[in-house]
């Protein structure tokens, strides 16, 4: 694409694993720019200026700067975390240790839970009491919370995460504790439940607030060091920072809410799958974004993703913000194959990562991974971005050859295939699990593919699940990129609320929702949205009485009548559990508003035809095909020439500078005026 000169520039950026997406939009002109370059994890502030200054940019023709990054992610898995501490009720400070009492895999006895985030030893008990009525039985001492402080502050704790039993309905103890520690330790983060997530469960509260406690000193800096060197380019705007729930914050309250990013990278991913799918004409869609160290997979139905508040990065610390549900996967560009013990093959969840890398890349690495077998099948040109990178097809070869194809008895292409069919069936075990386990048939949904290897094997995992049709956008390997443009501020304000269906009246429901909408709209303001920009949904709680789960539906704003929001109930949990009780009463459990302020977003412009199908062929080469038995002479396309609505069939390599795409034999390809690619079966 042609340099960009005119200012108005939407810059968003996406951190990954391997490489930092950069996407560029011109308010102006429509026009948009895409650059890659290689991630830095011990420094993700340095490959996004990379990725920026390759761009061409200076930060004076920047006017929003949005991104999701992996900062509060990377910081929980490799436990990079400052030292904190915990304060609690007498008589809880093992919570964390106890936990629900389960494992990520029942039957396997060697497979422990990781440790907590913060040790016993740094977990401190107060002797103070709240009834579970919100009734104060016991207020805590200033004395002893002075004294704890004194420990704390010789300890040099830096963040504290402050978590008394049934705060959520009486904050005042967990509201004196703070005032008095932030006195006492003021360069210390203090966080407590009550602002964090005031709601019932003791170990999902504690462990949320203990995530945002462990994340905030890390989280600030990150923003701190960001903010700093933006401004060294010339950008004197907002950070506005992606979360988990598929809204954005700007920095001013990403320290506040620091566990709403540990998820911040995938989602931004969710969103351009459903703006891609709607672009197309679909309302239910499943995204698939295979970058080169993991999967993530996310579902839309109905045009609404999928929210859930049971998520983790690390199995048994929950974070009881509302997250887009996405499934992630050790199955990336970069995932190596091995063979176990008992001599199968298997695939992940191991990366080479950005160093070394893929065996290809000839920067030391050994291990033989995706994008090596995708190399040697043909399906990879040894040019990538355009030729800014040159893979060494040869090194593949020997690392797949020695790795799989000897110990197992097969030539290099048998070797390879295999590589990628094992890959694919950990993939497919992840989208049955986010459809049909969820009561979703994936035959009803298209596949949107992207990340720099989705769209290499997303007609592979369509045709396994049956699903009829994939998309694959204008530009697969920095949609998630593009998403980060694509989103509003959000916040989420939640309670619980205990009451009976048939008992509780509408206005006092009415009454609870005016007052959370309250909060809710005063942080949008503090995030510099007009009321005008200003939109409250909401949400509330239901289960069938004796029931634990919970399912959450809309209801009217303001509540003219509750019977809506019953049917609603009624009619999600005959599609989640396949089965409704209209007998059964039901029992309210909490309510949520949802505060969205309304950015400006960029409106893509729509690309005019460039000459014929076939200026677009840019070589014919061997690839392989499993359904047509080998290698066949096949044709390589450059997506760039390919003229508007045409239509052509399989078996064929398109080919980008982001992406490559596979085309089998039985599929068709039409290409619409947005250059998003709809490939469907024959």
């Amino acid at each position: 694409m042609s340099k960009m000169t005119k200012t108005g520039y939407h810059v968003a950026v996406d951190v990954g694993g391997t490489f930092t997406d950069v996407f560029v939009y011109d308010e102006n002109t429509g026009e948009m720019l895409v650059t890659k370059t290689s991630s830095t994890p011990s420094n993700p502030e340095k490959g996004i200026l990379n990725g920026i200054l390759k761009a061409e940019l200076t930060g004076d023709k920047i006017k929003m700067f949005s991104h999701g990054t992996t900062v509060g992610t990377n910081a929980l898995i490799e436990r990079k975390l400052p030292k904190a501490a915990l304060v609690t009720t007498k008589g809880f400070r093992d919570v964390p240790e106890i936990r629900r009492g389960t494992k990520l895999d029942l039957w396997d006895a060697y497979n422990d839970v990781a440790e907590p985030y913060i040790k016993r030893r740094d977990r401190f008990e107060l002797d103070e009491r709240v009834g579970f009525d919100g009734t104060m039985l016991k207020e805590v001492s200033e004395d002893e919370i002075r004294e704890l402080a004194r420990i704390l502050k010789r300890r040099e704790v830096e963040a504290i995460a402050i978590c008394f039993m049934n705060a959520y309905v009486n904050a005042e103890n967990e509201r004196i504790t703070k005032e008095i520690l932030q006195e006492e330790l003021p360069e210390a983060y203090i966080c407590t439940s009550s602002d964090t997530l005031p709601e019932i469960f003791e170990h999902e509260r504690m462990s949320t607030t203990i995530v945002n406690a462990v994340l905030g000193p890390t989280v600030s800096k990150y923003i701190n060091t960001l903010e700093g060197n933006m401004k060294e380019l010339g950008y004197d705007g907002d950070i506005i920072v992606l979360h988990s729930g598929g809204g954005v914050m700007t920095s001013q309250t990403v320290p506040k809410y620091a566990a709403r990013l540990a998820s911040s990278g995938i989602a931004a991913g969710a969103i351009a799958s459903k703006h891609i799918a709607n672009l197309c004409g679909f309302k239910n869609a499943i995204g698939l974004d295979m970058g080169g160290t993991s999967t993530d997979i996310s579902l839309m139905y109905d045009n609404e993703l999928r929210i859930t508040k049971d998520w983790y990065i690390e199995y048994g610390y929950p974070i009881g913000f509302p997250s887009i549900e996405i499934l992630t996967i050790g199955a990336g560009g970069g995932s190596i194959s091995w063979i176990d013990d008992g001599g199968s093959l298997r695939n992940g969840p191991q990366s080479a990562g950005a160093d070394p890398g893929p065996a290809c890349y000839g920067q030391g690495g050994a291990e033989p991974t995706n994008t090596d077998a995708n190399l040697v099948l043909g399906r990879l040109n040894t040019k990538l971005i355009d030729g800014q990178m040159e893979l060494d097809k040869d090194l593949s070869v020997k690392a797949i050859e020695e790795r799989v194809g000897k110990p197992l008895g097969y030539d290099i292409h048998g070797a390879a295939n295999a590589m990628i069919q094992v890959a694919n069936a950990n993939m497919c075990d992840a989208l049955n699990l986010i459809s049909v386990r969820r009561g979703y048939d994936p035959r009803d949904f298209a596949l949107v593919a992207f990340g720099g290897a989705g769209a290499l094997h997303g007609a592979d995992l369509a045709r396994e699940m049956e699903i009829p049709t994939v998309i694959v956008p204008a530009h697969p390997g920095v949609a998630a990129a593009m998403g980060c443009l694509l989103v509003d501020v959000r916040h989420d304000i939640s309670k619980t609320y205990f009451a009976n269906a048939a008992e509780v009246t509408k206005e006092e429901l009415e009454a609870e929702f005016i007052e959370m909408e309250k909060e809710a709209t005063e942080l949008l303001a503090e995030e510099g949205i007009e009321e005008k920009r200003m939109h409250l949904i909401r949400y509330i709680d239901m289960r069938y009485v004796g029931q634990w789960r919970t399912l959450s539906v809309t209801i009217d704003r303001p509540i003219m009548s509750l019977d809506e929001a019953i049917e609603r109930f009624h009619l999600e949990h005959e599609r989640e559990y396949a089965f409704a009780d209209r007998e059964k009463g039901i029992e309210i459990y909490g309510m949520r508003v949802e505060a969205i302020g309304a950015v400006n977003k960029p409106v893509f412009a729509k690309e005019e035809p460039k000459g014929n199908l076939e200026d677009a062929v840019k070589e014919t080469r061997d690839v392989y095909f499993e359904e047509a038995g080998g290698m066949v002479e096949s044709r390589i396309y450059d997506r760039t020439k390919i003229p508007v609505l045409s239509e052509f069939s399989g078996p064929a390599v398109i080919e980008q500078l982001d992406s490559t795409i596979v085309v089998p034999p039985d599929y068709s390809v039409k290409i619409d005026e947005y250059r998003n690619i709809i490939m469907s079966r024959k």
